[in-house]
C-alpha cells in the first residue's frame, strides 16, 4: 500500500475561532485574498500569556478575527514570533504590538528584508523586478500589468516594527515551560523560522513544509544567478531528522504527519519540474517561453510574478548542476540550453 499523509483534524477553525492540535497549542485560519483563500497561525499557551505564531495580511476580515480573538483571551501576549517576512506572515506583526505590548521576534535576514521589499530598496521593488522578467524571456503585455501595479507588499503590511528581538538558528525558545528549538530554513525566503518542540511532538513549519503545494521558490533580481531552489531542497531535507509521528503545522492546508514522506515528495517534484525543463531545453529557451511548461494553465497577474521567480530558480538549479548553461542573445534576453 502506498504511504499517505495522515490529517488528524478534517474539521477547520471558523473565522475568529481557534481548535487546539496538541496540548497549548491552538490553530487559527485567516482569510487571504488571493487564489491562496487562507493561512494558518498559532497560538501557544505561554504560562499567565499566550504567545503568537504569524500574525495574517492586512485586510478587514483578518483585523476583525483578531479583535475576537483578542478580546477573548483575558490574558496577555507575550511575544509576537514571524516565521518569515512574506505579506502574510508579518502583515499585522506591527499592528498586534501596538495592539498588545508584545516584542516581534524573528530573524535578521526576515527583518532586513521585509523592511528593504516594503522600502522598494534596489534588487526588491517593482521596477527591478520588471526588468529581471523582461531579460528572462517575459512578454510585454505582462510587463506592463506589474508596472502599474506598483507596490504590493504594502497592501498587506501596513506597517513594519522598527525594533525586534532577533532569531538565530538553533536558538530555544522557552515558550510555556516547553523548548521551541528554531530551525533556520533557505530558499523561499532568507532566514525563515520554523519551530520545533520535541516534548510536544510538534513543528510549526511556516511555509518550509506544506502538505499539498510546493513551496514558492523564486529568483530576486538583487541575486540572478542564485540558487535558491538548491538551498530548499537541503533545507527540507534537514526535517528528515525528525520523529515521524511529529504533527506538522503548516502555513497553508491541514496540519499532517508522515513527515519523511512529505520531504520525499516534494524533492521528487522538483526533480520532475527540472527533468522538464531540461527536456524542453533541447534548443536555447527563456524562463517566460518555460513558463506554460511549468505552469500549463492560466495565470493571474499575482500568479505570474510566483511563476517567473520559480522558472528562473529551477533553471539557475540545473545551471549550478551543470545541466544547462545560460546564453545571452542581441536581444538582451537570457536563455537556457542543455549542456553539450
Amino acid at each position: 500500500m502506498t504511504p499517505e499523509l495522515e490529517y488528524p483534524f478534517p474539521t477547520l477553525p471558523a473565522p475568529g475561532e481557534t481548535i487546539e492540535v496538541a496540548p497549548g497549542v491552538h490553530w487559527i485560519r485567516m482569510t487571504l485574498p488571493f487564489a491562496l483563500n487562507h493561512i494558518n497561525l498559532w497560538l501557544l499557551d505561554d504560562g499567565e500569556g499566550v504567545a503568537i505564531v504569524d500574525t495574517g495580511y492586512d485586510i478587514d476580515s483578518t483585523r476583525e478575527a483578531w479583535d475576537a480573538i483578542l478580546g477573548r483571551l483575558g490574558r496577555p501576549v507575550t511575544r509576537i514570533i514571524v516565521t518569515h517576512y512574506h505579506p502574510d506572515h508579518l502583515g499585522l506583526a506591527q499592528w498586534l504590538a501596538e495592539r498588545t505590548g508584545a516584542q516581534v521576534s524573528m530573524s535578521l535576514g526576515e527583518f532586513l528584508a521585509g523592511h528593504t521589499v516594503w522600502n522598494a530598496l534596489p534588487g526588491y521593488n517593482e521596477t527591478d523586478m520588471v526588468a529581471q522578467f523582461r531579460r528572462n524571456g517575459l512578454d510585454e503585455t505582462r510587463c506592463q500589468a506589474f508596472v502599474s501595479r506598483g507596490n504590493a507588499y504594502r497592501r498587506g503590511v501596513p506597517s513594519l516594527p522598527a525594533s525586534y528581538r532577533r532569531l538565530y538558528g538553533g536558538d530555544k525558545l522557552v515558550i510555556g515551560g516547553r523548548e521551541w528549538e528554531v530551525i533556520t530554513g533557505y530558499g523561499h525566503s532568507p532566514e525563515h523560522s520554523s519551530l520545533y518542540c520535541a516534548e510536544a511532538g510538534v513543528l510549526i513549519s511556516g511555509d518550509m513544509l506544506l502538505p499539498r503545494i510546493s513551496t514558492n521558490v523564486s529568483v530576486f533580481a538583487a541575486a540572478p544567478d542564485d540558487d535558491p531552489l538548491g538551498r530548499f531542497l537541503a533545507s527540507i531535507r534537514g526535517f528528515e531528522r525528525l520523529p515521524e509521528a511529529s504533527l506538522v503545522l503548516p502555513s497553508h492546508g491541514n496540519p499532517f504527519r508522515n513527515i519523511g514522506l512529505r520531504v520525499v515528495q516534494l524533492i521528487e517534484h522538483h526533480d520532475a519540474r527540472c527533468a522538464e525543463l531540461l527536456a524542453a531545453c533541447a534548443e536555447p529557451r527563456s524562463a517566460g517561453e518555460l513558463l506554460s511548461t511549468l505552469f500549463p494553465r492560466p495565470l493571474d497577474t499575482h500568479q505570474v510574478m510566483f511563476a517567473m521567480g520559480e522558472a528562473i530558480a529551477h533553471l539557475n538549479h540545473l545551471e549550478h548542476k551543470g545541466e544547462v548553461r545560460k546564453v545571452e542573445g542581441i536581444d538582451g534576453i537570457v536563455r537556457f540550453v542543455k549542456s553539450n
